[in-house]
């Protein structure tokens, strides 16, 4: 089993499907110490556009629910770190956050493109231990994140190709419906 650190992916155990926070989800670490654990959720596209949130950026890049901490601020990981300055490597090539006026000049000049940047309201975060703790209860797995450009995965079906690719009990799991009531 591998262990909790930036850049490698938690995905939500089937077992946790009544968690409205994190059923069916698969998160990217951007930050793990002994102290706390943040992350972002990679599949939870919501009904908004970064101009719906900014007036003064003229972007209809998609926002996503991060997580359930802090839903009220907006987070951003990139891949242009040359581009924003102040950006925060996570792991292969993914960083976090960078110069917000420098991002409001990229976004409204259409100098940076959807597949180099994901927006997030909220993020989702553990304190000390709490995430090993839900480790050892099953509530999730960890992977390390073998995807070239995460920006370009298929929401709707990453955390379902997560379980087909650790396989076993959890090829059941990945094929079954949104709503198990509608089984």
């Amino acid at each position: 089993m591998l262990n909790p650190k930036k850049g490698r992916l938690l995905i939500a155990e089937p077992s946790i499907l009544n968690d409205d926070s994190f059923k069916r989800t698969t998160v990217l670490l951007t930050e793990h110490s002994e102290n706390s654990t943040v992350g972002f959720i990679l599949n939870r596209p919501l009904n908004y556009v970064l101009e719906d949130l900014i007036p003064d950026v003229y972007c209809d890049f998609t926002v996503y629910q991060g997580g359930p901490v802090e839903q009220d601020n907006l987070y951003f990981i990139h891949r242009v770190p040359d581009l924003l300055p102040d950006s925060i490597e996570v792991a292969n090539g993914i960083y976090w956050g960078g110069n917000f006026n420098s991002l409001k000049n990229l976004l409204n000049n259409d100098l940076i493109e959807s597949t180099d940047i994901r927006f997030f309201l909220g993020y989702s975060g553990w304190g000390a231990n709490q995430l090993n703790e839900e480790l050892n209860t099953n509530s999730w797995f960890i992977t390390e994140n073998d995807f070239q450009n995460i920006f370009l995965v298929d929401e709707e079906s990453i955390w379902k190709n997560q379980l087909l690719q650790k396989g076993g009990k959890y090829k059941i799991w990945a094929n079954a419906p949104a709503d198990i009531t509608m089984n």
